[in-house]
């Protein structure tokens, strides 16, 4: 036998034959990748070229002592080296495919979801598309389109040439490069027309999308006929949160209760926004009704206004402080006035929960003090900072503001509050219901009134002793609300979060505040960029050639 494969290798040709194995791999890898199929030829041809390589090895190792020369080794090492580097970035690779791991570093997480959107897409009931009419894809838009199509797979986008398919324009309407639409089923609706100036908005696209996927419209009533807050642009209006509710899928109409005698039916929230003239009695009983019928309002009550509803807070364990709530920090840290105090500590409630630290400010607002009533549930939601910070005031006339004890309130003082009641059936279904509950007669009352004792009464069948709930938030402010203070910082997310969670839609996603950049530029005046200048260019140079002068005469 040894003779014969001395004879065999004395035959060159036996070397040449051994090349067909990796020929045949490559050949078997080709066919798969180009036709994507794994088949039997190609299993064949991978199979049969392994087999001969390997035999071409084994060949090659007994003829030379291939394997124990030290070029071998070292070969081998780096073959094995290079295929297990290539092993570890595939399988990165793959693992990066499957599974998304992202890191926004930005100090207001300017490339990642609020969490109202990341919500609202991991639970959409069908399937949503983007149209995305223009030619260039802006990588901005882009990038936030993908972070929404991440969340879920019912969510897609795409970007189509209205000039390539007219078709598809036609049918959607696209007047202009830029327009935005949203698509599910047969409904569409225009998320917004983006340019160089203005790009695709994580804040419209999702209210746009809640609007969409949402089957329910709520109705929110904003009282007038005391001097509130107009609805239309004017100055001191309120018509940005208005055209906020409209965004998040509210219509809103106002209500006079000097005309209609109580609150329509189809209301989800009322809106009294800080009236100048106290309310008719008529009208205060008809918001209480409202609520007792398992209503929901939103008091917006400014200070030094009476407003006639201290009667209706009072069932609630609502008192309004009519001192100036004031914060001497706010001027110096954001320059704003002492009567705008800065609210960053927020309750842990619905309303307020993904506010964090945030800022929001209420120019010339009033506390409120809250005490316990049994079946009421409080959750304070806005406190300014603590005394000295802040503190109530009471002497308004006086041009030094200053703490006086016994007069004024130490803070961190209450500026808003979430309140809560169940409302019983009985209750919820009658009118004039009272807060007090009548005394029940006694057990000796009732043997002398009656000889023999009084049959049970049935309970009422399951279906009609569903409990409602009454919902109540009071504020001791409405500038904060008002055009251009509504945009600042959270202003707007606490009205429109307010409304939201007033309306008992706690499964749709509340407001999103705007993402912005942090400024962080430095702004230097003349001198001060002169000297930066000669700084940089004269006196470090100087230093650094003292310092190596030392250096080396101490070594000279």
């Amino acid at each position: 036998m040894t003779n014969k494969m001395k004879i065999v290798a004395k035959n060159k040709l036996w070397k040449y034959l051994f090349w067909l194995g990796p020929f045949l791999i490559a050949v078997g890898l080709t066919i798969g990748l180009v036709s994507e199929q794994w088949g039997l030829i190609t299993l064949a041809f991978l199979i049969t070229g392994i087999v001969i390589s390997g035999l071409g090895v084994i060949w090659q190792s007994y003829q030379s002592s291939w394997w124990k020369r030290r070029s071998t080794q070292a070969g081998t090492n780096a073959l094995v080296a290079t295929l297990a580097v290539l092993a570890i970035l595939g399988l990165i690779n793959f693992l990066g495919t499957r599974y998304h791991l992202r890191a926004d570093l930005t100090e207001s997480q300017l490339f990642t979801l609020a969490p109202q959107s990341r919500e609202l897409v991991r639970v959409l009931p069908q399937p949503v598309k983007v149209w995305v009419f223009d030619i260039n894809q802006n990588p901005q838009d882009r990038e936030l389109l993908e972070n929404y199509q991440r969340q879920s797979a019912k969510f897609q986008f795409e970007y189509i040439d209205p000039q390539a398919r007219p078709g598809l324009a036609e049918k959607f309407g696209v007047k202009d490069y830029g327009e935005v639409y949203l698509e599910s089923g047969d409904k569409r609706q225009l998320v917004q027309t983006v340019n160089q100036n203005e790009r695709l908005s994580e804040i419209r696209l999702t209210s746009r999308l809640q609007q969409l996927t949402s089957s329910t419209t709520a109705k929110a009533y904003l009282l007038q006929g005391h001097g509130e807050r107009q609805l239309s642009a004017g100055k001191g209006a309120i018509s940005q949160a208005v055209q906020g509710l409209g965004d998040k899928n509210f219509t809103t109409s106002p209500l006079n209760l000097g005309e209609t005698s109580k609150v329509p039916q189809d209301a989800a929230v009322v809106i009294v926004a800080g009236p100048k003239r106290g309310l008719f009695e008529g009208e205060v009983k008809a918001l209480q009704e409202y609520l007792n019928r398992g209503g929901n309002l939103l008091l917006m009550i400014d200070h030094n206004t009476d407003s006639k509803v201290d009667s209706l807070l009072q069932e609630w364990g609502v008192r309004l402080d009519n001192r100036l709530a004031v914060d001497i920090s706010s001027e110096s840290v954001v320059g704003l006035g002492p009567a705008a105090p800065l609210v960053t500590e927020y309750g842990e409630h619905p309303i307020t929960k993904d506010f964090g630290n945030g800022n929001s400010f209420y120019p010339v607002a009033q506390p409120l003090e809250i005490t316990s009533v049994p079946g009421v549930q409080a959750t304070p939601l806005l406190r300014t900072k603590p005394y000295p910070s802040s503190w109530a005031e009471s002497d308004l006339q006086s041009e030094k503001l200053e703490f006086n004890e016994g007069k004024d309130l130490k803070g961190p003082l209450t500026l808003g509050v979430a309140l809560t009641r169940k409302q019983s059936p009985k209750s919820a279904s009658t009118p004039q219901a009272t807060p007090t509950p009548s005394p029940l007669p006694s057990p000796t009352t009732q043997s002398k009134a009656s000889p023999t004792p009084p049959a049970p009464t049935p309970s009422p069948a399951p279906s009609s002793q569903t409990t409602t709930e009454s919902r109540l938030v009071v504020l001791g402010n409405s500038d904060f609300a008002t055009d251009g203070l509504f945009q600042q910082q959270l202003n707007g997310d606490v009205f429109l979060n307010s409304v939201t969670w007033l309306s008992q839609q706690d499964q749709q996603p509340l407001s999103i505040r705007p993402k912005e950049p942090k400024n962080r530029r430095i702004t230097l005046t003349t001198a001060q960029g002169n000297l930066l200048i000669l700084s940089s260019l004269l006196l470090l140079p100087l230093i650094g050639f003292a310092i190596a002068v030392i250096i080396w005469w101490k070594r000279r």
